[in-house]
């Protein structure tokens, strides 16, 4: 099983930005909240720009999930998930850059 997504993965945009994920529910753990694909998740310090026009990452998009898994009601997000990096219009400029995970779980 890929190992899931919690609030003290490390995870950032393709230009550099850092992700930040607030999560929705702490009542399962895996040393930090389990993340699941409704949570919330902003973007800091993307350089991105088109034409010399600042455009940086904002926020993420979760397209893929666990398939099986859930926590409170909604898919967990496991290294295998895709998330989509979003500006400000809501347009795509690529995929979060998982770089580290946690594997143990733990619940209340």
């Amino acid at each position: 099983m890929p190992a899931l997504l919690t609030a003290a993965s490390t995870m950032m945009c393709p230009h550099g930005g850092t992700v930040t994920a607030i999560p929705g529910s702490t009542r399962a753990s895996a040393g930090a909240a389990i993340l699941r694909g409704s949570d919330t998740f902003i973007i800091a310090g993307c350089a991105f720009n088109i034409a010399g026009a600042p455009s940086p990452c904002v926020s993420v998009n979760w397209v893929v999930t666990a398939t099986r898994v859930q926590h409170a009601g909604a898919l967990v997000l496991n290294e295998s998930s895709m998330g989509l990096c979003l500006a400000a219009t809501q347009a795509p400029q690529g995929t979060v850059i998982i770089a580290a995970t946690q594997s143990r779980v733990s619940g209340l």
